[in-house]
């Protein structure tokens, strides 16, 4: 079969290797759409992900496909569904496992990244992983139940409240998706800081962002919001994020940004103002809820899905030669 397999640092080759073979516990799909993210083109570079990638491997955690066939202990699915699969697979039985973090396992493992991925005509997952999908919603669209996910983790580690005041900063792919999410979860206003007049215009007119910032040349309000997403990973925006809480406001750091980088903040700001700063790791147990978001049409991706690409143009789009992306697929079949 076709795959597009990490053989190096920032190199590629297009090879034909064999079907996996799976075990009794497993699933055989047929690749439909491969989401390309952040972590990819960490991935890409020899930077680590959720895990660290050693090559050869092919790269794709985020996945949606039909099965082709199943294991002799698989009962969840059945070959012929139309599936997404969570690309993390926790060891259960360590520390964080035992006491409902798997987010965190020791042990971690995860489809495209630690094991090969949807960046071939046919990839395989425990079953565990391997999530049935509604008619109503697309192939192309649950390649972003993955993404979705994450974002659903990190507002379940927040305390939210429909009076709550929300800011996300950062306008791509996964800033965006968080507008919804905040919204889906009832917060009553949402705004967006970004760099891109396109993407703040869609967000204000499409999705009821009530007020937008681009950064290049506005500031954000100070100590403004209760709830305040950083989806950006730069100190900048960081510090800006700090900035703009109010007393009592909760601060989810999510971009993720340089493993060298740091930035500074006034401890007693956040004595004073009780803050609550958040990180926020993968996606544990959140499938079931970022499908269910695609499938009541309270998270819409479609509108944010700019790209469509085959497997000969990911390299290219990694190598920043593909301009103006705001979230690219890979379609391996015509499903």
């Amino acid at each position: 079969m076709k795959a597009l397999v990490l053989t190096g640092t920032k190199t590629f080759e297009m090879r034909d290797i064999p079907t996996p073979t799976i075990a009794s516990d497993e699933v055989l799909i047929d690749t439909a759409y491969a989401g390309v993210c952040g972590t990819d083109h960490d991935l890409y570079a020899g930077r680590p992900g959720s895990a660290a990638a050693v090559p050869p491997i092919v790269l794709g955690h985020e996945n949606s496909g039909i099965v082709a066939a199943v294991g002799e202990d698989v009962t969840n699915v059945k070959p012929g569904d139309r599936v997404a699969v969570d690309p993390n697979i926790y060891c259960g039985q360590c520390e964080f496992c035992l006491t409902q973090r798997p987010e965190l396992c020791d042990h971690l493992s995860a489809v495209g990244v630690t094991r090969d991925g949807g960046l071939a005509e046919q990839f395989s997952a425990p079953a565990s992983v391997v999530y049935p999908l509604p008619d109503n919603v697309s192939l192309k669209a649950a390649a972003a139940v993955e993404p979705i996910s994450c974002a659903v983790h990190g507002v379940d580690l927040l305390k939210l409240r429909p009076y709550q005041k929300a800011l996300v900063i950062g306008d791509g792919f996964m800033g965006q998706l968080f507008v919804q999410v905040l919204q889906a979860y009832g917060v009553h206003q949402v705004d967006l800081a970004g760099i891109v007049d396109e993407k703040l215009r869609l967000n204000a007119e499409r999705f009821g962002v009530v007020n937008t910032y681009n950064t290049l040349h506005q500031s954000v309000p100070e100590e403004s919001y209760d709830v305040i997403v950083e989806a950006v990973g730069l100190p900048a925006t960081q510090s800006q994020a700090i900035s703009a809480a109010k007393k009592g406001a909760q601060v989810l750091m999510f971009g993720v940004g340089p493993q060298e980088a740091s930035f500074e903040m006034n401890t007693y700001d956040i004595y004073k103002k009780q803050l609550t700063i958040q990180g926020s790791f993968i996606n544990p147990l959140t499938f079931c809820d970022a499908i269910a978001l695609l499938s009541s049409g309270k998270v819409d991706v479609d509108a944010l899905i700019s790209h469509v690409f085959v497997l000969e143009q990911v390299q290219d789009f990694l190598d920043g030669r593909i301009a103006g992306v705001s979230k690219a697929v890979v379609r391996l079949a015509d499903r």
